[in-house]
């Protein structure tokens, strides 16, 4: 059977710290390791930590030459954090999608509305906890945050959770395998949208068809 590379699908996830994402992204990485999904480097102007690779852990750039491909608009979304500079390079992305895979964003409510303006297609999936009583254990299983923090963690999560309706597809996080289970759904359900399979099975629908085109 021939099949053509059609383009990849471009995915939101988001959710607040300690509601699972990264973890479900990684196993559904790991469960499809053909290389057919990945999840965007993003580009950063702080300096790389002991181990951070550049082009693995982030895209390392100098503070002028982020200030560039700001005023190039080179960025789907950009922000300034703690004066470090962060933001999903345009250019990244699309070389991923034009060879057929699908990328994962990581990124927050505000990163989304800048991005679904520059790629309408995007599909975004936010993440919740079942509770904010297994919110809190999470955040303290960690061990890594105090008192202080965990309750500023736990209010900026509850900030976060109230645009859960500006995404296409909410999951609850209750149970892991059913939420990697429905992340899994989602992905599977986009790739095989006509536009994507039409192009993926071009001469096999011209064979059925008749057509000698």
């Amino acid at each position: 059977m021939t099949a053509s590379t059609a383009p990849g699908n471009l995915f939101i996830v988001a959710a607040p710290s300690g509601a699972g994402k990264s973890s479900l992204i990684k196993a559904l990485l790991d469960k499809y390791a053909d290389d057919s999904m990945q999840v965007s480097v993003s580009s950063t102007t702080r300096a790389p930590r002991p181990g951070e690779v550049d082009g693995v852990h982030y895209h390392f750039l100098k503070v002028d030459e982020f200030e560039q491909r700001i005023a190039a608009g080179e960025f789907y979304e950009w922000a300034k954090v703690f004066d470090n500079y962060y933001g999903t390079s345009r250019k990244v992305v699309e070389s991923l999608l034009a060879e057929g895979k699908d990328v994962f964003l990581d990124i927050d409510w505000q990163g989304a509305q800048q991005v679904r303006e520059h790629y309408p297609d995007v599909r975004s999936i936010f993440i919740v906890p079942p509770s904010l009583a297994i919110l809190e254990q999470r955040l303290r299983a960690r061990g890594q945050d105090s008192e202080e923090v965990i309750a500023k963690r736990m209010a900026k999560a509850q900030a976060e959770m109230s645009h859960y309706h500006e995404f296409d597809y909410l999951l609850v996080n209750d149970d892991f395998n059913d939420s990697l289970n429905a992340l899994e759904h989602i992905v599977m359900a986009q790739r095989h949208k006509m536009p994507h399979q039409q192009v993926r099975y071009s001469q096999v629908l011209k064979e059925l068809l008749g057509s000698s085109d």
